[in-house]
């Protein structure tokens, strides 16, 4: 696995690789920090302190040393940045889920044939500076859900996850506890500096965006994570993403369709 045990010679490396759907990496981390990059499908990132999806056209930006896994939702077409953690000062230091401009995505596309050594001040040289100015103009998308440290927690959003169509309210998580919706909404606030209600619309998008990424309707996919109509899910989704699910998905198939 690239710079899994040896050092990156460079500031920047960009990689290209294509994965089947249900393809599974497990946990692993890199001597550089990495921007993973989605043209096609969906993929999902997990990590001992949240569970992150990149949709087509986002990215994901992971600091190096960061233990991680990956699940492959879709025929996923991915773009890596392999980056040197002192190419920059002020590169991202936690894991977020980031926008990737139309010159960004460029730009690593074309990286991707540049090769490791390449003469100083050269047109090689000046995209892979460009990119890395980029790079700090990254803004995060809250496609993040953040895993709690208490066994109660823990156990808690492992049974909702289980059952993700359930219409979930506080006064069920409460009853699961045997303890006050207040206390339940203390804890939520305490360890995820969420709340309930926002925890469980983070976890049903992500969950969203593996189902559609499978191929089910926009109905499939409403009824799956907790929503009595495609109207309620729609609004929730364009919310969030920007964009309603329709228009998304058929985002989607215009990039796939002009990924390289």
């Amino acid at each position: 696995m690239l710079f899994k045990e040896h050092t990156i010679h460079s500031a920047l490396i960009s990689h290209a690789e294509d994965y089947p759907h249900g393809t599974v990496v497990p946990y692993h981390s890199h001597n550089c920090a990495q921007l993973l990059h989605t043209l096609s499908g969906v993929i999902r990132v997990e990590t001992n302190k949240g569970i992150w999806v990149i949709p087509p056209n986002r990215g994901v930006w992971i600091p190096s040393g960061i233990q991680h896994s990956l699940k492959i939702i879709g025929a996923v077409q991915v773009r890596t940045l392999f980056v040197d953690p002192l190419a920059r000062a002020d590169l991202p230091h936690t894991c977020a889920v980031v926008g990737i401009s139309d010159l960004l995505k460029a730009l690593i596309v074309e990286a991707v044939s540049i090769p490791e050594n390449r003469p100083a001040g050269s047109r090689e040289e000046r995209i892979i500076e460009l990119i890395l100015d980029e790079l700090r103009r990254l803004k995060n998308i809250a496609f993040h859900v953040p895993i709690p440290h208490s066994e109660t927690l823990v156990r808690l959003c492992q049974q909702i996850n289980l059952r993700i169509s359930h219409p979930w309210t506080t006064a069920d998580a409460a009853a699961l506890l045997n303890t006050s919706e207040r206390t339940v909404a203390r804890q939520f606030q305490q360890e995820l500096a969420l709340t309930f209600g926002e925890w469980l619309r983070r976890s049903r998008l992500l969950r969203a965006f593996e189902h559609l990424a499978s191929g089910d309707s926009i109905l499939e996919t409403a009824l799956a994570i907790g929503y009595d109509s495609p109207s309620a899910f729609s609004a929730m989704f364009k919310s969030r993403v920007g964009v309603s699910p329709r228009d998304y998905l058929q985002q989607a198939r215009v990039a796939e369709s002009f990924a390289v």
